[in-house]
């Protein structure tokens, strides 16, 4: 089994909900995420912000969701990291 640990992501947000909001609702999605964000560009009605998550097991799936019910969309993963556990089973 592959673990996901961490993502870095390029997101494009509207300006409400505010970057703090934003972060804690992606946060709210998994148990124990660790989730940073950087604005890189700020226009009339959207910001592009770079959003670091990191956690023991992440779900993109459950994060992708948590980006689009705060209309936003996701642009790019910049970066992954991920580590191969140890099966029970194996």
């Amino acid at each position: 089994m592959v673990l996901v640990k961490r993502l870095v992501l390029d997101i494009l947000k509207p300006h409400s909900p505010n970057s703090l909001d934003f972060c804690t609702a992606l946060a709210a999605s998994g148990l124990g995420m660790q989730v940073a964000c950087r604005v890189l560009a700020v226009d009339e009605k959207t910001e592009s912000v770079e959003i670091c998550i990191e956690g023991a097991e992440l779900s993109f799936d459950h994060i992708q969701e948590s980006i689009r019910s705060q209309g936003a969309s996701l642009h790019s993963i910049d970066e992954v990291e991920v580590v191969s556990a140890v099966d029970g089973n194996h």
